[in-house]
């Protein structure tokens, strides 16, 4: 078994990461770790949410840091503020017995960008950032990354499906010159090979984890019958039966979401919707209560379940089969993360059988019927 000191991480770090239970390094993390701490290039990582990406491209970039100097010299690029906020907070963790004061900065949209810009102004190694806010604060020449060494894109997938291509683009364009390109998604559409080919150097290194599996392996897959009038129900006895376990419901509406919210609560369910519309403040408000488990259910659109990394969930129930097949990838490894184990169900009416068939040979899992 290796460990993080022969991967050639530092003591101190290992020291840090000790505290926070972290011990035996990932797949994804015995790949890239030495190879990016030893070599000055361009990085493609395959591989899903929850395998423990942050520490693969986080610690090396700690690392490379020269804390002496007072300029940005590493830019990481993340979908949504929730994560881009996370990052930012395990970087910070890992830094606690680090004699350096190595600084972190997030700026995302839905604040305000003064605070971000007065923020900017002090010593700044490391800036995790959503695409559309960095670009506002490129054009406003409040960040300067003439000095970037090294560009992490992170969920590289998520950030084109959520629309930010011209961002990117623009990005990769700006902070053109000698800096190195990480880049790290779950899937492979063109306009990633594309990405690649335009900004990355041919001879990237390309570590793929567990590539057979698009979905994640400890997920068992289940879907049940019914009729549209029967969901709340057939709902309702799943999670009586899973007992206090918590859980997301994904709906394809927002109308839905907050339907079946509401014949949730009716049940006495401690549950929330989180459905695109929100306020940034609200939808704070109820991830928050989520995280500290006040709350056992989330209803959520796909949209707005973009970036959601909640640990310890039992399962994921699919009200409705999405419109988009990795939609169902997606929302299925919003469980078993970190090596635990989940259930996804889905709720399909008659006709939707063959949709199911067409899951299963498109991602190569087993999903069972059931009763309940």
């Amino acid at each position: 078994m290796t460990t993080f000191r022969e991967l050639g991480i530092r003591k101190e770090y290992v020291k840090g990461l000790k505290e926070l239970g972290i011990t035996i390094p990932t797949k994804v993390q015995e790949e890239a770790i030495p190879y990016l701490l030893e070599n000055n290039s361009d990085f493609i990582g395959l591989a899903q949410t929850g395998t423990g990406k942050t520490a693969a491209y986080g610690l090396p970039i700690l690392h490379k840091i020269d804390a002496s100097k007072n300029t940005i010299q590493a830019l990481i690029l993340s979908p949504t503020r929730e994560l881009v906020q996370q990052i930012k907070k395990q970087l910070f963790k890992f830094t606690k017995y680090v004699d350096d004061k190595i600084f972190l900065e997030a700026v995302y949209g839905g604040e305000k960008i003064d605070r971000q810009i007065k923020n900017l102004q002090r010593t700044t190694h490391i800036v995790i950032a959503t695409p559309g806010r960095l670009i506002d604060l490129i054009e406003r020449g409040e960040v300067d990354l003439n000095d970037i060494k090294t560009l992490v894109l992170d969920e590289a997938d998520e950030m084109l499906s959520m629309g930010f291509k011209e961002e990117l683009n623009r990005i990769l364009k700006y902070t053109s010159g000698t800096r190195k390109t990480w880049l790290f998604s779950a899937t492979m559409p063109d306009e990633i090979r594309s990405i690649i080919k335009k900004y990355m150097n041919a001879s990237a290194k390309q570590v793929e984890v567990n590539k057979n599996s698009l979905v994640n392996a400890n997920i068992t897959h289940q879907f049940v019958e019914t009729t549209i009038p029967e969901k709340v129900n057939l709902i309702v006895k799943f999670i009586e039966r899973r007992n206090s376990e918590r859980g997301i419901i994904f709906s394809r509406t927002k109308a839905g979401a907050q339907k079946l919210t509401k014949e949730l609560k009716e049940e006495g369910f401690s549950v929330e919707a989180l459905e695109g519309d929100m306020q940034q403040k609200e939808r704070d408000k109820v991830m928050r209560a989520f995280k500290k488990e006040n709350l056992q259910i989330l209803v959520s659109t796909d949209v707005a379940a973009r970036g959601i990394d909640v640990q310890n969930l039992g399962f994921v129930i699919h009200h409705q089969l999405p419109e988009k097949l990795e939609y169902y990838t997606h929302r299925s490894g919003r469980t078993a993360r970190a090596g635990k184990k989940g259930v996804s169900l889905t709720l399909i009416l008659k006709n939707e059988r063959s949709r199911i068939k067409e899951v299963e040979r498109l991602l190569q899992i087993r999903i069972s019927e059931i009763t309940i």
